[in-house]
Parts: structure tokens; C-alpha cells; sequence
């Protein structure tokens, strides 16, 4: 895989000190194979597979040309007492798997589903579960059936 690659990093500010810690976990191992990266923020979970849907087609007005490798979605949905917690997780990783087959994107998944801040911080901490770290990991092991099927490099 090449050395230049160039990852969108999309964090939702709804529990931002959890999708912070989130962001720590990825940039590490984007780190690790020098990738280069860009960090967008958006205001909710709901929020990610939008923006990476405008990034798309910032790319398809540029001619074609890619601007992105990879995208990595951050963002944490913790229960509440309505049933919206079940709206933002379902529709965010449905919005996500939709944009990753009908647009052949390699992606990572990051948005941490729990039932309490304690269960979030757990899974949100680079020493601990490390879900951003595994999300951008995701993202660049996609990147590999990518290639081996042709799709890349861009």
C-alpha cells in the first residue's frame, strides 16, 4: 500500500471529550504508516455519513480525481430514555454501510454504541478497547481488498 495516503477523519462533537479520545486512538495508528489525514467535525453521529457523502462528491466535481483513501466516522451514542438512541444508531450505521457499497469506499466504523458514559469511556480510550484505533485500522485494511481487487491504488 502506497505511503501517501490521505484519510478523512470525521468526529462528532455529541460527547466530545469520548469521540476526542476516539480521534487519539485513530490518529496513532494513522500514525504508525505515516498516513496523512484531515479531521472534520459535525454535530452528532447522524451528522457523519453526510459529510463524508459531501466529501464524495467534492471529489466527483474535481474531476474524478480522489482526494480521499479512506474515511474513519467517530462518534459515540450512549442510551438515554427515549427511543432515539435507536434512530442514531441504526440510521448512522446503516447511512455508513449504504455510503461504503454504492460508492466503494473503504471505511471505518468508530461510532461506539453503549449503555452508559462508564461503557463508553472503555471503549473510547487508547488503552483500554481502542474502537478509533480499530476504526482506522478498519479503514486501511479495506484499503487492502481494495487493491486486491483492482480498485486500488486511486
Amino acid at each position: 500500500m502506497s505511503d501517501s495516503l490521505h484519510i478523512l477523519i470525521v468526529e462528532a462533537d455529541f460527547y466530545r471529550g469520548i469521540s476526542d479520545s476516539l480521534l487519539e486512538g485513530a490518529k496513532e495508528v494513522l500514525d504508525r504508516v505515516d498516513a496523512s489525514y484531515e479531521i472534520i467535525r459535525v454535530p452528532g453521529c447522524l451528522e457523519i455519513p453526510a459529510a463524508i457523502r459531501f466529501a464524495i462528491k467534492a471529489m466527483e466535481f474535481m474531476g474524478g480525481r480522489r482526494r480521499f483513501d479512506a474515511y474513519v466516522a467517530l462518534g459515540c451514542v450512549i442510551r438515554g430514555e427515549t427511543s432515539h438512541y435507536d434512530t442514531v444508531s441504526e440510521e448512522s450505521a446503516r447511512a455508513l454501510m449504504d455510503l461504503s457499497t454504492d460508492y466503494c469506499i473503504a471505511l471505518g466504523n468508530g461510532i461506539i454504541t453503549c449503555e452508559n458514559e462508564d461503557q463508553a469511556w472503555a471503549r473510547a480510550k487508547k488503552d483500554d478497547k481502542n474502537k478509533g484505533g480499530g476504526a482506522a485500522q478498519a479503514a486501511l485494511d479495506m484499503l487492502v481488498v481494495k487493491e486486491q481487487f483492482g480498485l486500488f491504488p486511486r
